[in-house]
């Protein structure tokens, strides 16, 4: 065994595949389904300042959108200087572009040790627990009595990909509309073309991987996705508070700084 592969599976994949079996040996009726959803939840809450972050950041680069776009507009024979003020731009909202990157990296590798978990772990093999984990007995891999985690589920399968559209749809700039009078840039056809393929080609992906396999994964999927939709919603609806009261506040300070004006002029 390599010393990275060493590292990994000490640091990500045995506590994950562990927890699995803890979490199996104590919730209700011992559904592993239930035990999958509760291991999703729990990892996403450890994740959930740097997943915060990141959407946080994105709605702010939306917002900025249309002053990024005459920017480039005003600086598009000079790209130097068109980096120069859209980076200023955003160090002047305290915008960093590369957060979502940093973010992804450092949720990746978590990501993919769950997704081995479900993977491998529905058989628990003793020489891989720790010795205070005992061997989870009498698991139903029956999820609700409905779903059998060991099989392919169309329908599980199905809601993976349709929970995976609605996040990619709000995660995902809204798609401008392409004016067939101007020639857009290398630049912005390639980004609509990554919108339209994030938007589309990956549900159909995500239901290809997540049938491919065992229905585990699809219901791994499914509760990331549910809870990036909620998270997505709430932060946009804590947002668009934000937005409008400093909107009202700012036209508040409009008035009484005319208010002010007419006074000193009075006097």
């Amino acid at each position: 065994m390599t010393l990275f592969k060493l590292f990994y599976n000490s640091v990500f994949y045995e506590p994950l595949y562990n927890g699995l079996a803890f979490l199996a040996n104590i919730v209700p009726f011992g559904d592993i389904g239930i035990a999958i959803i509760a291991l999703t939840l729990i990892v996403k809450f450890i994740l959930f300042p740097f997943a915060h972050k990141t959407v946080v950041t994105q709605l702010k680069m939306r917002k900025l959108e249309p002053e990024i776009s005459a920017l480039k507009e005003k600086h598009k024979e000079d790209k130097q200087e068109q980096a120069k003020k859209v980076m200023g731009l955003y160090r002047e909202h305290g915008i960093n572009p590369m957060s979502g990157f940093l973010m992804l990296l450092i949720q990746l590798p978590i990501i993919f040790a769950l997704y081995k978990v479900f993977l491998n772990g529905l058989n628990f093999n003793p020489d891989d627990l720790y010795y205070f984990i005992s061997t989870p007995e009498n698991i139903k891999t029956s999820f609700l009595g409905i779903f059998d985690l060991t099989q392919k589920s169309y329908i599980l399968a199905g809601f993976a990909a349709i929970t995976q559209f609605f996040q990619m749809r709000l995660a995902a700039p809204p798609l401008a509309k392409k004016d067939s009078s101007k020639k857009g840039s290398f630049q912005d056809d390639f980004a609509r073309s990554m919108n339209i393929q994030m938007r589309y080609i990956m549900p159909l992906f995500v239901f290809f991987i997540a049938f491919k396999f065992s229905s585990a994964i699809a219901l791994y999927w499914t509760t990331m996705n549910i809870f990036a939709i909620v998270h997505e919603i709430l932060v946009r609806s804590k947002a668009k508070k934000m937005f409008l009261n400093g909107e009202s506040k700012g036209d508040n300070n409009k008035n009484n700084g005319g208010n002010t004006r007419e006074d000193d002029s009075r006097g």
